[in-house]
This record gives structure tokens, C-alpha cells and sequence, in this order.
């Protein structure tokens, strides 16, 4: 595993631009409209992490999106130390290059140390900032969920490619089927079956299933 490496400012990283289509400007104006619905609750928690946390209160990770291109990911910080000081603020987003446990999210992960923070993992409130990428053409609604590039060489192998060539989401099969319960390489097989079988249809329907999997909050910590 790759150590944790934090950066106060953002790393460059290459951009790509493509023609931007009719279901492209849909989309992005989808993600504005939802990004804007959600700004209430998006500024709230993020004062409340910045409050409790005595840290930046949001952080970038390093994914892999369409093309083989990096970006920045954006979420509201919700794992810090207990008895944090203020003193650690350093802006407003910590930029963090770390490769995930090979097992994924861990039930009673001891680096929650907030029933607010637990909360919002929970119900996914900390992935709100990601309505921003939708918004920017780096994410899709709907599509795979954006991995390391050791993630993807470890768990999809030759077939990393086939994920590579869409965008990454805020949503898919993985999310509406257990989220963090399903581990790999279950995981990995329901991201390569959206990607091969993802039609309009079942765009709306992952949409539609994704709004009862926040409110349950079953299967995600």
C-alpha cells in the first residue's frame, strides 16, 4: 500500500476537453441544478466538519477518470484524529495522494470519530462537493465509482480499460446493490457489467433506486 501524502495546494494534473454533446449539456445542467438544491445542506455539514474536525474541512483524492485521466475528487473531510487543533487548518481543501485498503471501506473504521461524520458517510452527504465535477464534465451521474490507478490494476486487470472509457459516477450498480458491503471482486464485476450494458433505462433506474439507498443508508460506513 502507498503511504498517505497530503498537499496544502493541488498538484497539477492534465486536462482534456471533448466535444461536449446534447445529453452532455443535459447532464452537466442536471448536476448544476442538483448542486445548487443540495447547497444548503453541502455548506452546513461542510462548516460543521471545519468545526469538529479543527482541519480542512474538505479533501481531494487522486482518481482515475475516463481516458486514463487524473483528477482531483472532491469530498467534505469526515475522518480526522480526535482532539484535533485548529492549529492543523491549513485552507480550505487538503489535497491527499493514498492508495486504498485492499479490502475497501472498513466497518468501524476508528478514524470516524464522529457520530455527524458517521452520519454523513452514511448517507453519502460527504460526496455532495462531487455534484461540482458533474458539473465540469469529470463525472457522470451515473457510471463507475472513480478508483487509483493501483485499483484498477489490481482489481480489473485487463479489463481496467473497458472502465476507463466513461466516466466516472457518482452513482452505479456497486452503490444501489450494498455500496460499501459489496467488496471486490464483486464490486468489480458490477462496475464492467454497468459499463457494457448501461442504456438510458438503466441510467434512471440506478438513479431512481440510488435516492432510497441514501435514505436507508443500509451497507455504507
Amino acid at each position: 500500500m502507498l503511504p498517505s501524502i497530503q498537499f496544502d495546494r493541488a498538484p497539477a494534473v492534465p486536462a482534456v476537453s471533448e466535444p461536449i454533446t446534447p445529453s452532455e449539456i443535459a447532464e452537466r445542467g442536471a448536476g448544476l441544478f442538483l448542486l445548487l438544491l443540495s447547497a444548503p445542506l453541502l455548506i452546513a455539514a461542510t462548516a460543521v466538519a471545519w468545526t469538529l474536525s479543527g482541519r480542512s474541512p474538505l479533501v481531494a483524492h487522486l482518481r482515475i477518470g475516463k481516458h486514463n485521466q487524473p483528477f482531483w475528487m472532491l469530498k467534505i473531510r469526515s475522518m480526522w484524529e480526535r482532539g484535533a487543533s485548529n492549529d492543523e487548518r491549513q485552507g480550505w481543501i487538503e489535497y491527499i495522494v493514498a492508495d486504498p485498503s485492499e479490502d475497501g471501506k472498513q466497518s468501524g473504521d476508528p478514524r470516524v470519530t464522529s457520530r455527524f461524520a458517521a452520519f454523513c458517510r452514511r448517507h453519502s452527504i460527504d460526496e455532495l462537493p462531487q455534484f461540482w465535477h458533474v458539473v465540469r464534465g469529470r463525472m457522470s451521474l451515473v457510471g463507475p465509482r472513480p478508483l487509483t490507478r493501483s485499483e484498477l490494476a489490481r482489481h480489473y486487470g485487463v479489463h481496467a480499460s473497458e472502465l476507463l472509457s466513461v466516466k466516472p459516477g457518482l452513482t452505479g450498480l456497486w452503490q444501489v446493490s450494498g455500496r460499501s458491503a459489496i467488496r471486490f471482486p464483486q464490486r468489480a464485476a458490477l462496475d464492467l457489467k454497468l459499463v457494457r450494458e448501461l442504456s438510458p433505462r438503466l441510467y434512471f433506474a440506478i438513479l431512481l433506486r440510488t435516492f432510497s439507498a441514501l435514505v436507508g443508508g443500509q451497507g455504507a460506513w
